[in-house]
């Protein structure tokens, strides 16, 4: 017996304004949506394709009354693959993400950011193919 990683899913107090700003992060597009809820992802699952093989899992913003109350415990890492790392958070920065201090220190080859609803997330090594 076995289980596959198919979501993640985000509490936050707007879905819809979260999914958009993640849809512009990783590319990815709107795959369900219903009352307080969005599921966003770079395919749509089917059953079949999870069977077989675990896929990339998607994402999904549940609507929830309450605010965050500490530092997240899980987060998302994402790794810029057409530019540097800082063209990355300059790009961020333009969608309404921020940089934060989790107390990540000076000597760091990352960039911690939140997403416009305060989620912590790291800009991690570019994997874009060294220039010329």
């Amino acid at each position: 017996m076995t289980s596959r990683f198919t979501e993640l899913t985000v509490d936050c107090h707007d879905p819809e304004t979260l999914a958009a700003f993640w849809c512009e992060v990783l590319d990815f597009t709107v795959i369900d949506r219903g009352e307080g809820k969005v599921e966003i992802g770079s395919w749509v699952p089917t059953i079949e394709d999870i069977r077989a093989r675990q896929m990339p899992p998607t994402l999904q913003f549940i609507q929830v009354p309450e605010g965050r109350t500490a530092k997240n415990r899980l987060h998302l890492d994402v790794s810029p693959i057409d530019g540097s790392t800082q063209d990355e958070v300059t790009r961020l920065l333009a969608l309404g993400a921020t940089t934060t201090d989790v107390g990540q220190g000076p000597d760091r080859n990352w960039v911690v950011m939140a997403d416009p609803e305060g989620n912590e997330f790291c800009v991690l090594r570019t994997l874009a193919p060294p220039q010329k």
